[in-house]
């Protein structure tokens, strides 16, 4: 059993306070996840980057920041005035801009952290922080003001792995897609382990989390899959028992980008899917008598997803 922390419940603003202001027990490497699609309003950008800013010139407690920016993004906008400038004059100015060419954004966290960690320490700690949320609203400023809180978790509880968690409606479309898909899918696949992680996090595909060195470089050493990455982490997590931590990110939206369409939630399910048979079959490949246990799970797999399709068809449509 995963060994929790006496903080875990919920770790606030007061929660992660530096124990030392003179000798930082290592550098937190924040690395920032560019929108695939640029959104025509900066503002949330903006806002972002105020914050990369500061954290930029915390030369004590951060490393340099890296901003991971796909290359569809950049040939997209190659002409808009408005982008090249901000690319340059804001983006660049508070953090080294990777340049890669992904298959969607767990591909870009692969090559952000990896970069990341190449230039980290034993001690250091790796803080993602995806760039698609409204950090314009004033919640999206609240949250940014106290998100340092999540690695700082990290260091100071001594913890293996952070999962930031977003507060949503019970309706809303990320709330339904874990509750009917997700953790329905890790229960057939991974029964001990979903138990273990639906007592640390109801979200499971977050794209908020810090990282401790050398857990990072047990993940970094095996296969890294292109989507829900997340859920990966927390499996390898609970299967090796790290210490792990749960922080409140606050009541934060995705910036709008037909995340929420029917034909983006078969998606998403459909690969939650394909991912846990794939991790399942690494596991157990090498087992007598696995391929029959294979197509017993994955007929229950094809029901699940079916069923929970239906259903968050009646319940988003």
């Amino acid at each position: 059993m995963t060994k929790l922390p006496q903080h875990l419940p919920e770790a606030g603003p007061e929660s992660a306070v530096r124990k030392s202001t003179s000798s930082p027990p290592g550098l937190i490497h924040p690395v920032i996840i560019y929108p695939i699609q640029q959104p025509d309003d900066y503002g949330d950008l903006r806002q972002l980057y105020e914050l990369v800013a500061r954290l930029d010139s915390d030369k004590k407690n951060y490393a340099r920041p890296i901003t991971v920016m796909d290359r569809k993004t950049h040939l997209s906008r190659a002409r808009d005035a408005e982008f090249l400038a901000f690319k340059k004059k804001i983006v660049s100015r508070s953090s080294e801009i990777l340049d890669a060419w992904c298959v969607d954004t767990c591909q870009m966290w692969y090559s952000g952290l990896g970069i990341a960690y190449e230039m980290g320490g034993p001690l250091d700690v790796y803080w993602l922080i995806p760039g698609d949320f409204n950090y314009g609203s004033s919640i999206g400023k609240e949250v940014l003001g106290r998100l340092h809180d999540l690695p700082e978790i990290i260091l100071d509880l001594d913890q293996d792995l952070c999962i930031g968690e977003i507060a949503a409606d019970h309706n809303h479309s990320k709330q339904l897609l874990d509750a009917y898909a997700t953790f329905a899918l890790l229960y057939n696949w991974f029964p001990r382990e979903a138990k273990e992680i639906r007592q640390l996090t109801e979200r499971p595909r977050s794209e908020f989390f810090a990282i401790r060195h050398s857990f990072l470089a047990e993940i970094l050493a095996q296969r890294w899959y292109p989507y829900e990455q997340t859920m990966v982490i927390l499996l390898l997590a609970v299967l090796g028992r790290k210490s792990i931590s749960r922080f409140s990110v606050g009541n934060i939206s995705d910036l709008p980008g037909g995340r929420d369409s029917f034909t983006a939630i078969c998606q998403q399910v459909e690969r939650t899917e394909r991912v846990l048979k794939s991790f399942w079959r690494e596991r157990h490949a090498d087992q007598r008598g696995w391929s029959e246990e294979y197509r017993v799970l994955d007929g229950r797999s094809e029901q699940i997803r079916r069923t929970a399709l239906t259903i968050l068809e009646n319940l988003l449509t």
